[in-house]
């Protein structure tokens, strides 16, 4: 991890200092190239293949040192402090946890409405998608658990960012949408207790997802309880 004093490596420090706060549908901020296009190659050729649908955490993923720069500078001191500022909250005692998507298959119960567990303080996603063609499938920020009540919208393409204060009414997802759909989550959390809960749980998911007949189930499983948008 880097100390507070060094630079960012990959991420551009400028424009996510620079997106300003909404509060529409809930307090955001929204960063169109938190890392430079002209970085997209190199970070693209080291980023982890993720064969199947569904979450892994950051001690499955594998990856190369350009990734790896953009994992450093996302668990940095500095890039904290730009979260801490922007929301004017204090996470020092706040750990990160990062998971991470590769891609989604178009099953009905993917991108299911959700305002992200209790848990969670601050939630950031940045996307890794060379393109995003489709309509569907773009990351929704929502006013209600309905996913057509949109506030806000973008593709979930290479560079692009969105922070959010995790609440009640921090509902997001998205349309199911088959294709390579990479993104990564970093979150603030309550406790380190709950770092290593989830890792774990992602963990015991990926090893079943390595297993076809288990993989299988895990893809028609519903993601959510019944009765729900």
């Amino acid at each position: 991890m880097q100390h507070d004093g060094q630079p960012f490596t990959i991420l551009d420090e400028a424009a996510i200092a620079a997106a300003p706060l909404q509060d529409d549908p809930f307090d955001f901020a929204y960063v169109d190239q938190a890392i430079p296009l002209a970085r997209r190659e190199e970070v693209l050729i080291d980023a982890p293949i993720i064969p199947d649908r569904g979450s892994y955490g950051l001690p499955d993923l594998h990856y190369g040192k350009h990734f790896g720069a953009v994992i450093d500078d996302l668990l940095s001191v500095r890039f904290r402090r730009l979260v801490e500022v922007k929301f004017n909250i204090d996470l020092s005692e706040r750990p990160p946890c990062i998971v991470m998507m590769g891609n989604t298959t178009g099953h009905y119960n993917e991108g299911y409405a959700h305002p992200d567990s209790r848990h969670k303080i601050i939630t950031v996603l940045l996307t890794f998608s060379r393109e995003w063609p489709y309509e569907r499938g773009r990351l929704r920020l929502l006013r209600s658990e309905n996913r057509e009540d949109v506030g806000f919208e973008f593709a979930p393409e290479f560079g692009h960012m969105v922070m959010f204060r995790v609440s009640d009414r921090s509902w997001h997802g998205f349309l199911p949408q088959k294709g390579q759909r990479m993104s990564l989550q970093l979150c603030y959390v309550d406790s380190p207790a709950y770092v290593r809960k989830e890792y774990w749980r992602h963990h015991i998911s990926a090893r079943a997802k390595a297993i076809p007949f288990l993989r299988n189930i895990i893809d028609w499983a519903p993601r959510r309880m019944l009765g729900s948008r």
